[in-house]
């Protein structure tokens, strides 16, 4: 969180391109009201124009109410940085400085949503049950998540079981882990109303069905097994037939002495792209790096070469209290509401940036530029003032579970973070 956002109320922060912006600095300590009557002098700075010229400096007086109000018109779709000082001729000296984003129209009117699409609990090499994670996601700044038990789909049931009839502004959804029998691929249905790992337990009907599959093949890369192709995209398309978002996973993990899945594999995926979104991060500890940067770098090269793929960070956590994964890595959506369909959507649509925050580093956004410049500037100056909202809703979730009646301070609790996003994005 940026200093002054703990003394000062900046509304709004995200406003159109190419418009007038009227932007309000306003006091919420008293120790850090402006003086009345004490002119400020404001620099303007558009960080994509260069250095300043004579016509970008001006004052301002605050108004009756105590605020100081800044006017500008806003061109084209970068940040903007105010600098207000007072200088040592008033009672004591001031600078401060405000950050505003101004956005075309196709991404203003989408709101930023955090979450983790991949992670375990105590039923598959997890440590916690469904609720203690969710309620622990809430906690950490998610707007959404989803268990992923490896070939179990009832604990993230369990998970939205736990908190029914509560509300929530965490969007619990649905999902699993699957392993096709045999194959080492591993996906994720993320929000899917069925298991798809429940459909291999009819395994004639399972086998018919992939060798329908396989001989409608194509040509593949040389190398690629076309049995464990055919029976990926029997459950890529399973997730789908589901409503979810089908997630190829972690494609340069190392299992035992090799990558768990062959290169000619994963070309064929790569060219085919019959997934909805690739794992692009997420799942490594620190002393195991080197799986992330190939699975970026592999991404940057198919980028250049014309591919336009969806990507998620997830965290592919066993665990939220053993200092590992949990909290390193999320998903960041840019959709028009929190829904299932929203995300969904917004993913397929390339609205998406992976986020890593490892322990003592400065988070990095991964995605297209546009995207990345734009998140960037979210990490800083808008999530960090949702995530001190969620903090006490998911400590909150963690009481109910342990069987407090905080229904009540739940509900207080509701609508919060809506709020601050709303007051945040400028309405006219």
């Amino acid at each position: 969180m940026m200093p002054q956002d703990r003394v000062y109320e900046i509304t709004p922060k995200v406003l159109p391109a190419d418009s007038d912006a009227t932007i309000t600095v306003r006091p919420v300590q008293a120790h850090a009201a402006f003086e009345a009557g004490a002119s400020y002098c404001v620099e303007y700075y558009a960080m994509e124009g260069g250095q300043k010229s004579a016509h970008d400096i001006w004052e301002v007086s605050p108004r009756s109410d105590g605020c100081l109000v800044l006017r500008r018109h806003l061109e084209g779709e970068q940040e903007h940085r105010f600098v207000l000082v007072r200088e040592a001729g008033g009672k004591r000296p001031f600078r401060m400085v405000v950050h505003v984003y101004s956005l075309h129209e196709d991404l203003f009117r989408r709101r930023p949503y955090l979450g983790d699409l991949h992670m375990h609990t105590q039923y598959s090499d997890g440590r916690e049950s469904p609720a203690y994670v969710a309620a622990r996601c809430r906690e950490i700044g998610m707007d959404f998540m989803a268990i992923t038990d490896h070939g179990q789909y009832a604990p993230s049931i369990e998970a939205q079981e736990a908190f029914a009839g509560i509300p929530l502004e965490l969007l619990i959804l649905r999902g699993e882990e699957v392993h096709p029998p045999g194959n080492p691929v591993h996906l994720v249905n993320f929000g899917g109303a069925f298991s798809v790992n429940a459909l291999f337990e009819d395994k004639e009907q399972y086998a018919a069905a992939v060798e329908q599959y396989e001989r409608d093949l194509g040509s593949l890369v040389p190398g690629c097994d076309g049995r464990r192709y055919a029976e990926t995209l029997f459950c890529l398309d399973k997730i789908r037939e589901g409503g979810g978002l089908a997630i190829y996973c972690h494609p340069y993990w190392v299992a035992g002495q090799a990558y768990y899945v062959s290169e000619a594999f994963n070309t064929q995926m790569m060219n085919a792209q019959p997934y909805d979104a690739l794992e692009l991060i997420g799942g490594y500890g620190l002393d195991e790096p080197e799986s992330n940067l190939l699975q970026v770098a592999r991404y940057h090269e198919e980028r250049a070469g014309g591919k336009r793929i969806p990507i998620v960070g997830v965290t592919d956590s066993h665990g939220t209290d053993t200092g590992r994964l949990f909290g390193w890595y999320w998903t960041l959506v840019l959709a028009p509401e929190l829904s299932q369909e929203a995300l969904i959507s917004g993913i397929k649509d390339r609205c998406s940036v992976a986020v890593e925050t490892l322990p003592g580093e400065r988070a990095l956004m991964y995605g297209p530029f546009r995207l990345s410049k734009y998140a960037y500037f979210l990490w800083r100056e808008v999530l960090p003032l949702k995530r001190r909202l969620c903090e006490e809703e998911g400590r909150l979730m963690q009481a109910h579970i342990a069987g407090h009646d905080v229904r009540d301070r739940l509900s207080e609790c509701y609508g919060r973070v809506r709020r601050l996003v709303d007051r945040m994005w400028a309405t006219g």
